[in-house]
C-alpha cells in the first residue's frame, strides 16, 4: 500500500516492520538528516533505551528464554513505560524531536496478533504503561516477508527465530495498525538503496 500524499507535522516519529525492513536504518538515516537541519533529536530503540529497558532487553531476546505470550507483552510494555518517564517525555518537554526504531504498534502486531493476546488488550496495557502517550508519526516500513528475512544477519535472537506463519501474522498485525490509525501511520515502500527508501520517509516528515 503506497503512503500517501501530504507530510505529518512530527516531533516524535516512530519506526515500525518486520525484522529486517531497515527500520534500525532509517531511524539513524533520518536522525541524522534532521540533525544537519538544525534539529536537537533523541533516538531511542525498543526495547531498550533506558538501564532497565536494556537488561529487559537482554532477557525478551535470549534465544534461550522461555517467556509466556503475557508475560512477553508485560515485559515489553514495563520496557515501554520506563522510555517513556526517563527519555521520550523529557526530551518532549524540553522541545526535542524523538526519533524512535519501535514503539507501540511493535506489540500489537507481535503481542496483539502474532501471539494472539487480543489488540485492544494490548492496547490498553500500553496506554496504561506510557500514560496515553503515541507517536505523532509512524513510518511503517514495508517490505516482502522474504526478502526481509534474507537482510537479517548473524545469530537470530528468540522473536526473529519464529517461523514464517508468525511473521506473516505480525505483518498483518502492522496493516490492521495502519487501518486503525491512519491519522498517523504512514507506509513506505522499503526497497532498494536505503538512501531511495529515505528520500520516500523525507516526503512525509515535516517538523
Amino acid at each position: 500500500m503506497p503512503a500517501p500524499v501530504g507530510t505529518i507535522n512530527a516531533v516524535f516519529i516512530s519506526f515500525e516492520g518486520l525484522d529486517g525492513s531497515g527500520k534500525t536504518t532509517q531511524a539513524a538515516m533520518l536522525a541524522d538528516a534532521l540533525e544537519l537541519e538544525g534539529l536537537t533529536v533523541v533516538r531511542v530503540r525498543e526495547p531498550g533505551g533506558t538501564a532497565t529497558g536494556e537488561r529487559v532487553r537482554e532477557l525478551l531476546l535470549d534465544a534461550d528464554a522461555s517467556i509466556g505470550a503475557a508475560a512477553e507483552a508485560l515485559l515489553y510494555a514495563a520496557a515501554r513505560a520506563q522510555l517513556v518517564d526517563e527519555v521520550i517525555r523529557p526530551a518532549l518537554a524540553r522541545g526535542e524531536t524523538v526519533v524512535a526504531d519501535r514503539f507501540i504498534d511493535s506489540s500489537l502486531a507481535y503481542q496483539g496478533v502474532a501471539r494472539k493476546l487480543g489488540v485492544d488488550e494490548v492496547l490498553l496495557v500500553n496506554r496504561f504503561a506510557t500514560d496515553g502517550l503515541m507517536p505523532d508519526l509512524t513510518l511503517l516500513l514495508e517490505l516482502p516477508q522474504d526478502e526481509a528475512a534474507s537482510r537479517r544477519g548473524g545469530t537470530p535472537d528468540r522473536m526473529e527465530a519464529e517461523g514464517s506463519g508468525f511473521h506473516a501474522e505480525v505483518a498483518r498485525g502492522f496493516a490492521e495498525a495502519a487501518e486503525r490509525f491512519p491519522e498517523r501511520v504512514r507506509t513506505i515502500d522499503a526497497s532498494g538503496p536505503p538512501r531511495e527508501v529515505l528520500a520516500r520517509v523525507r516526503e512525509v516528515v515535516a517538523l
